[in-house]
């Protein structure tokens, strides 16, 4: 009588990202492709370009973007206070889909939409212009970015190293996101570059913008 294979341990990788980056939104979806093909667990947090850019100089197309961005992120930290990091997920989910498809910008309108989305209560949108939720945001934000450094963004993921130690890296960056067992093809890359002791950056310019399908 044959015995089926043992079936491989899940992997748990941690995800950062704000709700307004493109970038992170595709890798985001990259990361739930690989958990089609691959045993793996994404769970979201939140960082914040508002926190990591206070004090930079910033280009002016992006200033208002930085003022902007501290409601939606202020949203999603009060909701994973209130209701576990599990809420994250689809919460980033529907606020991702608002803004980079539906276009429908940082305000009070797609963050209610969002939440009404995530089925979650309209009343957390009260946390949006709370600046004493800035403390518990910034622990958030520094518990994923502190282990890559403050020169890179968003994305930054953390999973298990093969000795347990976790690994810590920003990226991957990319457009689109790859489908099926491609996906699942980059997920092996990713870890096997970032378990290589001493290896810190592999990277080109981009050519594209951002393709979200």
């Amino acid at each position: 009588m044959s015995t089926a294979p043992p079936r491989p341990e899940t992997t748990v990788a941690d995800i950062w990202v704000d709700p307004r980056c493109p970038w992170a939104w595709i890798t985001s979806r990259w990361m739930l492709e690989v958990e089609q093909v691959r045993p793996l667990e994404t769970r979201f947090h939140i960082m914040s370009l508002s926190v990591l850019n206070q004090g930079r100089e910033v280009p002016e197309k992006y200033r208002q973007g930085m003022i902007d961005g501290w409601a939606c992120v202020r949203v999603c930290v009060v909701a994973q206070q209130r209701y576990g990091n599990g809420v994250l997920r689809p919460l980033y989910n529907a606020m991702g889909r608002l803004i980079h498809h539906e276009k429908a910008g940082l305000g009070h309108d797609m963050i209610l939409a969002a939440l009404e989305e995530a089925g979650l209560p309209a009343d957390l949108i009260e946390a949006a212009e709370d600046t004493s939720w800035d403390e518990p945001l910034r622990a958030e934000h520094h518990e994923g970015m502190d282990p890559v450094g403050s020169e890179v963004g968003t994305p930054v993921i953390h999973v298990p190293g093969p000795d347990g130690k976790p690994l810590a890296f920003f990226g991957p960056v990319l457009t689109p996101a790859p489908r099926g067992e491609a996906a699942g093809t980059l997920w092996d890359g990713v870890l096997a570059v970032a378990s290589t002791d001493g290896f810190f950056e592999l990277k080109r310019g981009r050519d594209r913008d951002p393709v979200f399908d």
